[in-house]
C-alpha cells in the first residue's frame, strides 16, 4: 500500500527558509537555525508530510539532518531541474516565496522518491575530504607564487606557509584514515577499491564519501551521477557529438586521474583505451571512456564484495 503524502515546498537560503504548505495556503518565514527548524520539523509529525528543497551546499544541512532524524520524507532536488520545471509551468518570475510554491507543486505532480537517510560516517568523511582539497589547493597556489619571487624575506614567508599547509594536509589525511578504519563497512570497501588499478587512497576516499550508490546501482545511473555518461544531441537529420554533462565534479576528477594511471599500468584497460583512441582520434575521450569502464568495475567489485582480479 502506497502512502499518500502531502508535499511541502521549502526554499533554503543562508539566513532563512521560506516554507509553503498547500494545506495552509500561505508562506511561512523561518530562521535557518537549528532551533527554528526543530520546531518546524516537530509540527510535521504524524502528517505524512514530504518536504522538497533545492540543494544549496551547506545551507540545507541542518534542515536535511533534522528531517531524516525525525523520519520525515524529503527530497533534495537539483536547482536547475526545479527552475526548468517552473519555466515549463510558465512561471518567469523568481522569488524565494515563489520557489517554495513551485517546489510544493513539483512534488504533487511528479511525486519524487524520498532521499535515503545519509550515513553520518560518510557525511563526516565528505567534510574531511573537502577540507583536504581546500588545503591542497591553497598549497598549490603558494607554490606557484614561490616560483615567481626572488625576495629572500618573501620566499621564506611562503616556504613557512607551505610547510604549515603540508602539516595541515597530513593531519587531515590521518583523520580521514582514522574515520575509515573505525567503521567496518568503510574499511572493507576502502580495501576493495584500493585493489583496483589506478585507484589510490585519495580516489578511494572520494568514492566512499561522495558515491554512496557505488555497489548498489546500475552502471548507467552511476555514470550519469559521476558526470561520465555521454548524452545524445540529435535533432532530425542532425547527429550531434555525444558529450558528458553535469554529475559530481569531484568524483569525475578523481576517476579521470585514476583512469589516466590505469590506462598505463593495466594491460586490459590500456588495450581498451588504445582501441577508443584509435576510433575517436582523441586521447581524452579514451580516458573518459576508461574512467566510465573503471567505475563499472568498481561497482561490480563492491557489489560482489571482491577485490580486483588481474587477468
Amino acid at each position: 500500500m502506497s502512502i499518500s503524502h502531502h508535499y511541502i515546498g521549502c526554499d533554503v537560503s543562508k539566513s532563512w527558509l521560506d516554507v509553503f504548505d498547500p494545506r495552509a495556503g500561505r508562506i511561512q518565514h523561518l530562521d535557518n537555525t537549528a532551533e527554528a527548524i526543530s520546531v518546524f520539523v516537530s509540527s510535521l509529525q504524524g502528517q505524512d508530510a514530504f518536504v522538497l528543497f533545492e540543494a544549496t551546499g551547506t545551507y540545507d544541512s541542518v534542515l536535511r539532518t533534522s528531517l531524516h532524524e525525525a523520519g520525515i520524507a524529503c527530497a533534495r532536488l537539483n536547482p536547475t531541474m526545479v527552475r526548468r520545471y517552473a519555466q515549463a509551468r510558465g512561471r518567469k518570475a523568481k522569488t524565494d516565496a515563489l520557489d517554495a510554491i513551485i517546489l510544493a507543486d513539483m512534488g504533487e505532480r511528479l511525486r519524487p522518491d524520498p532521499d535515503p537517510a545519509p550515513c553520518p560516517h560518510r557525511a563526516r568523511l565528505a567534510g574531511l575530504a573537502a577540507r583536504r582539497d581546500q588545503l591542497v589547493a591553497m598549497r598549490a597556489c603558494e607554490k606557484t607564487r614561490l616560483c615567481e619571487l626572488t625576495d629572500p624575506f618573501l620566499r621564506q614567508d611562503l616556504e613557512e606557509t607551505i610547510c604549515h599547509l603540508s602539516r595541515a594536509v597530513a593531519r587531515i589525511e590521518a583523520e580521514i584514515e582514522r574515520q575509515i578504519q573505525e567503521n567496518d563497512a568503510l574499511r572493507d570497501q576502502a580495501r576493495i577499491l584500493a585493489s583496483a588499478p589506478g585507484v589510490g587512497p585519495v580516489t578511494a576516499q572520494i568514492l566512499l564519501a561522495l558515491m554512496p550508490e557505488l555497489g548498489n546501482s546500475n552502471p548507467k545511473r552511476l555514470a550519469a551521477l559521476a558526470g561520465l555518461a555521454p548524452f545524445n544531441h540529435d535533432s532530425g537529420k542532425l547527429k550531434g557529438i555525444r558529450c558528458i554533462s553535469g554529475g559530481r565534479a569531484r568524483v569525475r576528477r578523481a576517476l579521470f586521474m585514476a583512469a589516466l594511471r590505469a590506462a598505463r599500468i593495466n594491460p586490459t584497460l590500456k588495450a581498451f583505451a588504445d582501441r577508443v583512441t584509435s576510433a575517436s582520434k582523441v586521447r581524452k575521450i579514451a580516458i573518459i571512456a576508461t574512467a566510465r569502464k573503471l567505475l563499472t568495475i568498481l561497482n561490480a567489485m563492491l557489489r560482489e564484495n571482491a577485490t580486483f582480479r588481474h587477468q
